[in-house]
Parts: structure tokens; C-alpha cells; sequence
């Protein structure tokens, strides 16, 4: 299965689950009660529609929901999507939303633009505890719109089996784009690529913060994609896939990075950290490590994924769903979602935690520090789109070319 952008695809599919008010029975979260109870928190049900990656995903939101209704006496539901921009949509135009719900980060400026957002985030009480990039993913007009959720970062998975066949240890593991080359044309032998990943700006746009490269400008209204460092960027990727050295997993016959990872077609990928659940899976006996992207001419760089609980404009009671959001996003609940179902904790008082619950995964983890996001301006997702597609043919196109192309695009979307 294609992993796209990540945490949107996760926010993205599952049978639809009917509506379950959920009785005063013990999780497993253990959340503290929030002060106050009902009267507190206002009057009314509570409604949360979230995307669900699995039955693992489900179980343990409704868990926790589950709990916040005991100890708060405030009714609650929860129920899976099965088209959730459509789903928001509908419930938007007719006014009656569910009170809380995952927002992904290609949808936000255009539910938030419109006013289908109710803006609570800066008045959480745990608002300085998330990651600053994360926080940035969610504001618009210089307000925290909603509390994000949980994120995922790129990263290197080496196969460690493959690793070792091809003389390498520890002190090549990669910190450099020319040493990423070099252990990608050791590792290239037989059917096995040395670097693989999908063939989407999802994951090559990683190389671009490494230039010192972006997408856009800090203050989000000016197209960046025609850098000289993104020019760069790309004419880096382009070369590896013209000597052979890496491949797109289409090239390889695999749906992404992580299917061809996983049937030994390569021996390293650029992936998130849920392909840990999708290796265990499907590929129990595939031996990986996972380390930090290599650094580019002006550093570090990578890509980050994630969503937020959004807040209905519309929601008949505010108070609860905001107090509901901040249990949601407590330290305790998070690290109870990332043993469930293996996300990253969105609030940086995890951190230590994770790491140590999770070290495999703390090259992820550390990447929150220097991550961006895809570009989220309403429009963007078409340019996106369009991107993805010129990019199919980097290895005989020229990088300049594809760059001038959609930063033409991106400029007339900014401009709406």
C-alpha cells in the first residue's frame, strides 16, 4: 500500500464505524480527571470523528475518550471516517459538524480561511508544550488554530543484513550527501538498489532543507521552489538515479519505499517512522536500523507529517471539546497513543519518554527539531500534485526546468 503523506493517509481510511457513546469503563489511560466536571466543561454530547490507520488507531482514541467521559460526566462519541475531508465537509456546510476531529495539514488553511475552525489553540494550557514546527503547521493568521495531534518525521532504514554483506559498519553510516552516494553504490548489487524511495516530493522535498532550500518563505506568502538550493537539492537526488545508485520503488515494481524495503529490492529508504508497524507486518524477518537523513551542504533536513485536533466552528459545546483536546494531548494520553499505534508525541515533555520507551525511533524523534512541512496554503495540494508528476521523469528531465515550472504555480496560488 502507497504511503503518501503520511499522517494525512492515516487521517485518511477505514470503514466507516457507527457513532458508540462510550460507557464509564476503564482504558488503560489512566488520564487524570480534569477539574471541574460537567458544569465546567459545559453542556451537551461531544462528537469525535477521526481517520483511522487501523483497529489499533481506534480502539485506543476510544479509550481515551472513554476515560475523559467517566471522570468529566460529559457525554462522548466517537466515530471513523471513511472519506474524511469529504465527511468534514458535509458537516460543515450543514452546520453540524462533529465537535472534535482530525485535521490534516493540506486541509487546514482552507477550513481555517473559510471559518469552519474554531481558533482555541492559543488558549490551551499546554499550548508551549508542542514542537514549535508542529505549532507552525497550525496557525494561520497568527493564531495556534488547533492542537496538533501526533507527527511523524523521514529518516534513513538501513538493512542491517545488507549493510553488513557490503563491508560497511558503523562509521559509514552516512552524515553527508557524499557519503549517502558512496554507501549507496556499495550497497548497489544483483536486484538490490542501494537507496529506494516513492517517487513524490513526500519524500525527495526532504533534500531540500538540507540545501538550506524550502518551499515557501517564513512568512508563507512567497513561492520558493525555484531556489538555487532546491535547484541543487534536485540535481543531487537526479544524479543517484542516474548512475542506478537509487531507484524509485515504482521502478522496482513496489507500491513504496517501504514494500520495497521490505523484499530486499533496496537496501536503504527515506521513510517515516510507521514503517516500523508495516516491517513487522508483512516483513517480520528484515533486520533495519534507523538513523537520521544525512546532512546537506547547509545541514540538516527533513520532512515532517501530522494532523490536529480540530474544533468545529459550529460545536454546540466548546468548553468540553477543548477540554477534551487537552487531555487528548497530555503527555500520558500521547504516550499511550504512541504504545497503541506509533506515532510520535506531539508535546516536546514526552520526548525523554518516547526515547527511551522507543529508541529505534529516536532518529525520528530528533528530527522535530529541524523538520518542515509541505506547503498547506489552499491551492497547494494541486501544485503538489503536479510536481509529483514532473518528478516521474527527474532522471532524463532538468531539474531547473521542473523547479521554474511549479514555482510558477505555487506564486499564482499565493496570490489568491
Amino acid at each position: 500500500m502507497a504511503r503518501t503523506q503520511t499522517l494525512r493517509m492515516v487521517s485518511g481510511a477505514a470503514v466507516v464505524i457507527g457513532a458508540l457513546t462510550l460507557s464509564a469503563c476503564g482504558s488503560g489511560f489512566n488520564s487524570p480527571a480534569p477539574s471541574g466536571g460537567a458544569e465546567a466543561t459545559g453542556s451537551g454530547p461531544v462528537s469525535v470523528l477521526i481517520g483511522s490507520s487501523g483497529d489499533a488507531e481506534t480502539t485506543a482514541v476510544k479509550s481515551a475518550v472513554a476515560d475523559w467521559s467517566k471522570a468529566s460526566g460529559t457525554e462522548a462519541s466517537v466515530s471513523v471516517a471513511s472519506d474524511m475531508v469529504q465527511q468534514l465537509s458535509q458537516g460543515f456546510a450543514s452546520g453540524k459538524p462533529a465537535d472534535v476531529f482530525y485535521v490534516s495539514t493540506d486541509q487546514f488553511a482552507g477550513f481555517a480561511a473559510n471559518g469552519s475552525l474554531e481558533p482555541y489553540g492559543d488558549s490551551l494550557a499546554n499550548k508551549a508544550d508542542f514542537y514549535p514546527g508542529l505549532a507552525k503547521a497550525f496557525s494561520y493568521d497568527g493564531k495556534l488554530f488547533c492542537a496538533p495531534k501526533d507527527f511523524s518525521t523521514l529518516s534513513l532504514v538501513i538493512n542491517t543484513d545488507k549493510w553488513t554483506a557490503a563491508g560497511l559498519g558503523d562509521g559509514d553510516i552516512p552524515t553527508t550527501w557524499d557519503e549517502l552516494a558512496a554507501a549507496s553504490k556499495k550497497l548497489t548489487s544483483g536486484p538490490t538498489t542501494g537507496l529506494s524511495f516513492s517517487p513524490e516530493i513526500a519524500r525527495i522535498g526532504a533534500f531540500f532543507p538540507q540545501a538550506g532550500g524550502s518551499f515557501v518563505s517564513e512568512d508563507g506568502k512567497t513561492a520558493t521552489i525555484n531556489s538555487p538550493e532546491n535547484i541543487e537539492a534536485l540535481g543531487f537526488v537526479k544524479s543517484m538515479l542516474a548512475d542506478g545508485t537509487a531507484k524509485y520503488s515504482s521502478e522496482l515494481g513496489a507500491g513504496w519505499g517501504g514494500e520495497a524495503f521490505g523484499k530486499g529490492l533496496s537496501a536503504m529508504t527515506i521513510e517515516g517512522n510507521w514503517i516500523g508497524g508495516a516491517l513487522s507486518k508483512d516483513y517480520p524477518d528484515v533486520k533495519y536500523r534507523t538513523v537520521e537523513l544525512p546532512a546537506g551542504p547547509k545541514g540538516k533536513g527533513t520532512l515532517q507529517f501530522t494532523n490536529c485536533w480540530g474544533i468545529a466552528a459550529d460545536s454546540k459545546n466548546k468548553p468540553a471539546a477543548k477540554k477534551l483536546v487537552e487531555q487528548l494531548t497530555s503527555t500520558q494520553n500521547q504516550m499511550g497513543f504512541a504504545k497503541a499505534f506509533g506515532v510520535m508525541p506531539s508535546v516536546e515533555s514526552a520526548a525523554a519518554e518516547f526515547k527511551s520507551t522507543f529508541p529505534a525511533q529516536a532518529a525520528s524523534l530528533a528530527g522535530a527539531e529541524y523538520a518542515q512541512s509541505l506547503p498547506s496554503q489552499p491551492g497547494a495540494a494541486d501544485v503538489i500534485k503536479d510536481l509529483n508528476a514532473k518528478l516521474a521523469t527527474l532522471k532524463t528531465s532538468d531539474p531547473k526546468t521542473i523547479l521554474d515550472a511549479v514555482q510558477a504555480e505555487m506564486t499564482a496560488v499565493l496570490a489568491k
